[in-house]
């Protein structure tokens, strides 16, 4: 009689070696012993995938007997744990392309091997080959509260996230680096292709990306000009002005700035007033709301300006008079913080600190 091995054989009995119950089907959706989860972080607009299967401690041993020191494993139950990137990223400083990799490690008592293959589609890591390694890292197991059910973490920073291994009372962190900036500009250079282009938000928005992080000036610039040729608004002529103050073009960016304060509407200029506050530029912002006033007496926000300039000069009698006549026409959720400055300065308070 022949002792030749079938396939099917061969499979059960590594099922069996691994110290997994076979009888779970591989073919019918029921309970499994160890279930599916998955994770999911963005960082910038990366997104960082693991997808893996919960195996539980059951009061065993895990480290060196369940999982074997200096072997291979799956780094999770079942079909391949695998960990995705939507872009290239680095792991530990080592660069790695975008894609979905299976996910294994080698664990020992003081150093583990974290492997991403180029295979991700395997049971497990019975077919694993070395060749097939799009990278290695080595990193040092943590010790860690106990964890029953084994579980990856994904904690981001602002250009990075720490992705971790946890299971029994260890942890396996390694750190995934984006270079945000670049994604996003490419990004964006690929949206603006898009229905985007067709309105001045789209390119304004952009525009302030950049200029936010202050990365490639000259394409925000441009972006904002397609904005302004789109439809010329405060917002967009703003934005220029902010960039070109970026750049150290004062002179092209008070032209910018001036449009922007000719075209903007009262309660743009409103919000104009109190962000020159915010920048404590407190005798701009008295200007601005006494300029807006005399322009337009009939909008219950320009009386609300108007008393903070005579507050800031001790006027507070006319200022609780400018204040109730904001009060009579202010929409009914103003009235709430309307009210209470009328309060302070009746007590003769300045509204302004």
């Amino acid at each position: 009689m022949s002792t030749k091995r079938t396939p099917l054989v061969v499979a059960l009995l590594l099922i069996l070696a691994a110290g997994i119950c076979y009888s779970q089907s591989t073919q019918l959706n029921i309970p499994r012993d160890s279930q599916h989860a998955a994770v999911t972080q963005r960082v910038g607009i990366t997104d960082i995938t693991v997808n893996y299967h919960r195996p539980l401690v059951k009061g065993r041993t895990i480290w060196g007997k369940v999982v074997p020191y200096g072997q291979v494993w799956r780094a999770g139950a079942n079909e391949n744990t695998t960990i995705t990137f939507t872009d290239a990223v680095s792991i530990d400083g080592k660069p790695l392309d975008k894609g979905t990799y299976g996910l294994h490690m080698i664990p020992n008592e003081n150093e583990w091997t974290v492997i991403f293959s180029k295979v991700n589609t395997a049971w497990g890591s019975f077919s694993y080959k070395e060749g097939e390694d799009a990278l290695r890292v080595n990193v040092k197991p943590q010790t860690a509260e106990m964890q029953e059910a084994l579980a990856y973490t994904i904690e981001p920073t602002e250009n990075s996230a720490v992705v971790a291994m946890r299971w029994e009372k260890i942890s396996v962190p390694f750190k995934v680096s984006v270079d945000v900036n670049p994604i996003v500009e490419a990004s964006l250079r690929a949206q603006m292709r898009g229905l985007p282009q067709y309105t001045w938000d789209g390119w304004d928005d952009a525009a302030n990306y950049l200029l936010a992080h202050k990365v490639y000036l000259d394409e925000a610039l441009d972006y904002s000009n397609r904005s302004i040729g789109s439809e010329p608004r405060y917002e967009n002529y703003n934005t220029k002005s902010q960039i070109l103050e970026a750049m150290g073009k004062k002179d092209e960016a008070k032209v910018a700035h001036d449009k922007a304060i000719e075209i903007a509407t009262p309660i743009q200029l409103h919000q104009y007033a109190f962000a020159l506050k915010g920048q404590k530029k407190d005798a701009e912002a008295y200007a601005v709301w006494k300029k807006n006033f005399q322009q337009h007496p009939d909008l219950w926000f320009t009386h609300s300006g108007m008393a903070r300039v005579y507050s800031s000069q001790g006027d507070f009698d006319n200022a609780v008079k400018e204040m109730k006549l904001a009060e009579a026409g202010a929409p009914e959720q103003n009235k709430v913080f309307i009210e209470a400055a009328i309060k302070r300065l009746e007590a003769k308070d300045d509204i302004n600190k």
